[in-house]
């Protein structure tokens, strides 16, 4: 390859860089944060709180206990969905809030079979929430929280009093994720930081953008928006439910002159650990394809992309003995610098020094095999695979949801 063209890769990845950080909504900044409680309403609403669980057992004690012993000024119940767990996730929950004391706030429900056409997370969810508006027909708000995630006691009361005092009809925040084992350390930063550059929080938090997202750990939303869409049902077999569901009650939000608000927060984390690098790998190529609408030009349109965004800027630095071509070395290296600037302050959010981003393309090559996986998988007939449960890829191929979120984040 003539010196000039490996020059022109290296700039195009330089150039890349310089847009992604003026241009793309500051979603390297990681300032989009959950931090100081707004000003608390003069009555605080009724809550009804949902929580799927499905084989939960070395976790549910310390997430369901967390929900349980929220210092909320107002009332809210709590519906557990078990969602055919073969653990004793049930008994344990039971036991769990037994010891707290607060048997009445919680019911546990034993979900039914799943539907055709239903992901079984949102089968939950729907089943869930049905189960809490019998129960507490007058909550103003719906608190889907997972059954892996451990919240700070004032984690509810402070949902409330955003949603309250900034008129949101949804508020969702990316609880923090495990990150203690090398896999971890080295893949969940960058999937924080992926994420965020997928759907910039300013432009989801923005009502006039066409972006829409949230995180499925933790997402209260104003009941009455969630019944005006029509409950779950419009998003039923979604694989990416989270931001489904943003892309759902942010137009409804906006047409009742609210908003929706999606963002990062040190108040809850999720207390599963990913034990190797099977566990992260499963979990990213579940909806990989799905997010790519099953598509293999916009495969092979996101193999290009991940290829020049990053792993030309080390190639370029690193292959100079062979190329000899410096220009293009001090265009990777600086492309190389500004990725890893751009990632510190998500790295810092973890407790990780800037400079461990400088492994990011190594992680990128990590992800981009995980959606090259699930592709595979597809074009051989066998559907995404979570919690025991295997889906037909056939179903898949009209994933609404996938296409929804797609165009919400190709621009503003």
């Amino acid at each position: 390859m003539p010196d000039w063209s490996i020059t022109a890769v290296a700039g195009l990845s330089l150039v890349i860089w310089l847009y992604l950080l003026a241009l793309r909504g500051g979603f390297w900044r990681a300032a989009q944060r959950f931090e100081a409680m707004s000003s608390a309403p003069a009555d605080w609403p009724e809550v009804a709180i949902v929580i799927p669980a499905r084989d939960e057992a070395a976790v549910i004690a310390r997430a369901l206990g967390s929900v349980l012993d929220q210092d909320y000024p107002g009332t809210f119940h709590v519906v557990l969905v078990d969602d055919q767990s073969r653990d004793g996730t049930a008994a344990l929950a039971r036991q769990r809030a037994e010891e707290l004391g607060c048997q009445t706030r919680l019911t546990v429900l034993t979900s039914e079979s799943l539907p055709t056409g239903w992901t079984g997370k949102l089968w939950a969810l729907q089943q869930g929430l049905q189960q809490a508006r019998r129960l507490a027909p007058k909550a103003h708000y719906i608190w889907f929280t997972d059954a892996d995630v451990r919240h700070a006691p004032d984690n509810l009361r402070r949902l409330v009093a955003k949603a309250e005092h900034e008129e949101l009809d949804l508020v969702s925040l990316m609880v923090m994720l495990s990150c203690r084992g090398i896999w971890e350390l080295l893949l969940i930063p960058p999937f924080v930081f992926f994420f965020q550059k997928l759907y910039p929080f300013a432009w989801s938090n923005d009502p006039r953008a066409r972006t829409a997202a949230a995180a499925g750990g933790c997402v209260l939303v104003n009941g009455e928006a969630l019944h005006e869409a029509g409950d779950l049902e419009p998003i039923k077999g979604q694989l990416i439910d989270d931001c489904a569901l943003a892309g759902l009650i942010k137009p409804i939000a906006r047409t009742r002159g609210r908003g929706t608000w999606v963002g990062l927060t040190e108040t809850a984390h999720s207390i599963r650990p990913y034990t190797g690098l099977g566990e992260i790998w499963r979990m990213v190529a579940r909806s990989a394809y799905t997010q790519l609408r099953y598509s293999p030009l916009l495969l092979l349109g996101t193999l290009l992309g991940m290829v020049f965004t990053y792993l030309v800027p080390p190639l370029a630095l690193l292959g100079l003995p062979w190329h000899g071509a410096l220009p293009a070395a001090a265009a990777g290296l600086a492309a190389w610098l500004l990725m890893a600037v751009a990632a510190g302050p998500t790295f810092r959010l973890y407790r990780r020094g800037w400079w461990e981003a400088l492994a990011l393309p190594f992680a990128a090559l990590l992800y981009t095999a995980m959606t090259v996986d699930p592709a595979l998988r597809h074009w051989r007939g066998r559907g995404g695979a979570w919690k025991g449960r295997t889906r037909d890829a056939k179903t898949s191929t009209g994933d609404a949801a996938a296409e929804t979120v797609v165009r919400g984040t190709a621009g503003r």
